[in-house]
Order: C-alpha cells, then sequence, then structure tokens
C-alpha cells in the first residue's frame, strides 16, 4: 500500500481562549479579598484606571498641606539671638514654593510613625499593632529567667528549637546528647526542667505525657489517673469497666476523671499561634420584603467601584506622543473598558446564580436545614441558561447573608438522597445529616439508638437510607457508636449527673 501526501479543505468552529477570556474566567471565582487585591495591582499598573466613591465620583488623591504663612525669620532671629535653622532644623511647616506643584501626586512614605504635617487618615494602624510572642519566644524568654549555667541554657535553647505547633517536643534525646556532647542524663534533667514552664504541658513527648504534666500541676496526678492516662485506648472506646478495674475507682469517681480530663488542654502551644484573621464579607444578601417575597441583593460594600478617567486620556493623548507611548495608552483604555465589562458582567452574573439558589431554597430560608431540598450545580445552570463551569466558579468563595446567618454558597448544593416509597420529595444529605443528629441528641440512656434502629427512625420519617450511610454521617459528625454511647451514658447515670 503506497502512502502519498494530501491537501484537505475542512471548516471547523473553535473557540480561542484569550487571556482576557481567561482573565474574565478567574475573575468569577475570585473571593473578595482576591477581587481587591487584583483590582489594587490594575490601578497600579493602568493610569486610566481610579477607585471611585459610593457616589460613583473619583476618590481624589490625598493633597500636601499648604504652605504655611511667611514668617518674619530675621525679626524672630534677632529676638531670640539664634537662627531658626538651629532652633526647627526639621520643621514641617517650611515648604518651598513648590509645594503647590506636588499637590495630589503620590507620596512616598518610610516605615513607622508618620510624619508631622502629613495627613495620616488613611495611616495603617494595625500594621503598628503590638504582636504576642510566639511559643518560641514565650520559652526562650523563661529558660533566661529560669535555667542556670552555659551548659544547661544551651540544652535547653536546643529543645525548644525542637517543639511543633502543638507543643510537644519531636526529636531524639540520644541525638541530642550525641550533638551536644553532654551525656543523657543532662538531658533528661534539663527536660525536666522545661516542662514545668508555662503553660503546663509543654515539651511533652506524647498526648499522655501532656495531660500527665498539667494533672501534675494541679496535683492530680494520683495513681488512679496515672492508670487512666496510659489507657488513653480503652477511654477512645468508652470501655469504662476495664478502666474502673485498672484505676481500682468505682463508676463515679471514673466520671469524675474523665470531667477533669476535659479541661485538659492536649494541645497547649496552639494557645501561640497567632495567624491574622480573614474576615468574611458576604457578597449576596438575601431578606424578607414588605410582600413577603425574599429580595436578594448585592451587597453594596463588597463590589468593587472603579472609574476610568477618560478626560486624562483625552489630555494625554492630545499631545505629541511617539508610536509606543500611543500604543500604551491605547493598550491602557482597552484593558480598563475590559475591567469595566468584566466587573459589571461578574455582578450580573453572582446575583443570577444567588437569585435561582433562593428560589430553589426557598424551604431552607423559612424552616431551616431540615427543609433544604437537594441541588445540584446543573440544576441551577439549566434554569439560568449558563453552563455549569461558570456555576461552579460563581459558588467558590462567595457567602450570603441570610436571616438563618452567613452561608457559604456551596452550603446550598447538597446530593440527594431517594424518599420512601409514597414520599413526595427526596431529601437533601444535610437536611438527613441533621435528623440523625437530632434524634441521637434525644436518645435516652435506657434506649440508645444503634444504626439499625436509626435506619427504622428515618424510614419512618419518609427517608430511604442504608445502615452503612447511616454509619458514615454519624462517623462524618465525630459521633460515637451505640456501644460507646451506651458506657458513657450509663457510667453518667451511676454517677448521678
Amino acid at each position: 500500500m503506497a502512502l502519498t501526501a494530501r491537501l484537505h479543505l475542512r471548516q471547523a468552529q473553535t473557540m480561542a481562549m484569550t487571556p482576557q477570556l481567561l482573565q474574565s474566567i478567574r475573575l468569577l471565582q475570585f473571593s473578595h479579598m482576591e477581587l481587591e487585591r487584583f483590582i489594587d495591582d490594575q490601578i497600579e499598573r493602568n493610569p486610566l484606571l481610579e477607585r471611585a466613591d459610593e457616589a460613583g465620583t473619583a476618590q481624589p488623591a490625598a493633597e500636601m498641606p499648604e504652605p504655611a504663612l511667611p514668617v518674619d525669620a530675621a525679626g524672630m532671629a534677632d529676638r531670640l539671638d539664634t537662627s531658626l535653622e538651629n532652633v526647627f532644623p526639621d520643621d514641617p511647616g517650611r515648604t518651598d514654593g513648590s509645594a503647590s506643584a506636588r499637590k495630589g501626586a503620590h507620596r512616598e512614605r518610610q516605615p513607622g510613625l508618620p510624619s508631622m504635617g502629613v495627613p495620616d487618615t488613611d495611616w495603617p494602624v494595625e500594621e503598628f499593632a503590638d504582636r504576642p510572642p510566639g511559643l518560641r519566644e514565650h520559652v526562650r524568654d523563661q529558660i533566661a529567667m529560669t535555667v542556670r549555667g552555659q551548659a544547661d541554657r544551651a540544652i535547653a535553647i536546643d529543645l525548644a528549637d525542637h517543639l511543633d505547633a502543638r507543643g510537644y517536643i519531636e526529636a531524639d534525646l540520644d541525638a541530642i546528647a550525641t550533638r551536644l556532647a553532654v551525656p543523657r542524663a543532662a538531658i533528661d534533667r534539663v527536660l525536666g526542667m522545661v516542662q514545668t514552664f508555662d503553660p503546663a504541658g509543654l515539651f511533652a513527648r506524647d498526648l499522655p505525657e501532656c495531660l500527665a504534666l498539667q494533672c501534675a500541676r494541679r496535683d492530680r496526678l494520683d495513681p488512679a489517673m496515672r492508670a487512666l492516662l496510659e489507657n488513653l485506648e480503652l477511654l477512645a472506646r468508652r470501655d469504662f469497666k476495664a478502666l474502673s478495674r485498672l484505676c481500682g475507682v468505682d463508676q463515679a469517681d471514673l466520671v469524675d476523671m474523665l470531667a477533669e480530663i476535659r479541661t485538659l488542654d492536649p494541645r497547649p502551644g496552639l494557645a501561640f499561634e497567632h495567624s491574622p484573621v480573614q474576615a468574611v464579607v458576604h457578597d449576596v444578601e438575601v431578606r424578607k420584603g414588605a410582600d413577603g417575597a425574599w429580595q436578594i441583593e448585592l451587597n453594596r460594600d463588597s463590589l468593587p467601584r472603579v472609574l476610568v478617567d477618560r478626560d486624562y486620556y483625552a489630555t494625554v493623548t492630545a499631545g505629541a506622543l511617539d508610536g509606543a507611548e500611543k500604543s500604551f495608552m491605547t493598550q491602557c483604555l482597552q484593558d480598563a473598558h475590559w475591567l469595566e465589562r468584566s466587573l459589571d458582567q461578574r455582578a450580573t452574573t453572582v446575583l443570577k446564580v444567588a437569585t435561582e439558589i433562593v428560589r430553589q431554597q426557598d424551604g431552607f430560608l423559612t424552616e431551616g436545614v431540615s427543609a433544604l431540598k437537594p441541588l445540584t450545580m446543573k440544576m441551577v445552570a439549566d434554569e439560568i441558561a449558563m453552563h455549569e463551569s461558570t456555576v461552579s466558579r460563581v459558588v467558590a468563595n462567595k457567602f450570603m447573608m441570610t436571616p438563618r446567618g452567613l452561608y457559604e454558597l456551596r452550603f446550598f448544593f447538597s446530593g440527594a438522597i431517594s424518599a420512601t416509597d409514597g414520599g413526595d420529595r427526596d431529601h437533601a444529605t444535610e437536611s438527613v445529616r441533621q435528623r440523625i443528629r437530632d434524634l441521637i441528641e434525644a436518645e435516652r440512656p435506657e434506649k440508645v439508638l444503634s444504626d439499625d434502629a436509626l435506619v427504622v427512625q428515618l424510614r419512618a420519617d419518609g427517608i430511604d437510607i442504608a445502615r452503612r450511610t447511616v454509619a458514615k454521617y454519624r462517623e462524618s459528625m465525630n459521633i460515637a457508636s451505640s456501644v460507646q454511647r451506651r458506657r458513657e451514658k450509663r457510667a453518667l447515670v451511676l454517677a448521678g449527673t
């Protein structure tokens, strides 16, 4: 069979993903903070863009203060028998005549306190707020005040460098002794010293030791408590009979010991983790109207306000510009118009998706989680004539303020669990989880519901669900099994609580 080269003519439609189209897609899934950072970056790059206030007018640039009134320097110098330059060498009130030409220009500030004479209305005070010390700084301060001797202090600092975020020490003590060329006994002695630091539980090597250090600080580390801490796996299984036998106490005393353990901190080091708080700004607000219908509005505080300075463009392009300068200004104008249109399209799309979500989940807003209906992104996309991927991007990192609280838009999308024969509608997985939680919270100590009993109860409510699904939902909510709950509830009854 011979191989030959041929030319074929074929027509086909393709969509080219231009950089601006890709950026428009990214804008849809930006959160409020990400969108603000993106717009700030665009304003810095594009001289035709500027922020607008709530009235839609451009925000004026901060102006330098007006020059101070002229001072009779010669007369004052005669009276003071000195020179003004010697008395006020850095007087901010003395400005030259070019100050008026700098009005409206951007000013650079050096880090630190704002200079006198410069308006500080937008000075970021939070950048200079006192930050609490971290875990290692807190421990090093205690080492400096407590540990005596250069060798012991070097060992203590080395141990502090091995602390993790929980406050536990994860290191091979033999390896530390070898590296520092000291006996292992010296490491153990210094470890015992630093384990007395505040808060109690620091420098523990595992969870039982962390809890034991805190009990010892409270003078509660008796043999019974020590036996309990050495058998935490039995506590996790709620095997109270075995624990009572090992600890040598009755179940009433055991319940008191469990209550005391619940007051301990298993991760004392996390108290020194000071991550910045990210405020959640809702994008959509839903409230009841006077006619009883739901009113859906975009949050004005989360909507970026950007204006295109066309007057500045006309002024600049009217002058003598070379080819590269004209091309730059034309590109800036096109980018500014694109951003303006993209922000408007983003707001319209978010409002359209939110309106359809409210229409579909009207029962949740009226009755709560129990009335949450199954909803998929494809169902919303079909109703508003959009692609499913567009809806997915819109609901990412967006929040809705409702009369029932603040919810992420993804919360309203839930899978479906079929109704039993004769049921009128399917049930959302979140509403089923809430029903399981309510049934378990209402159970009595003498009648703890097993997973099979929960299945019977749910089917009586019209929910067709398998036992393994109930177990999966229960475990995802960190709810113990019926055997463990029964042991715990019986122990509480015997203890009279």
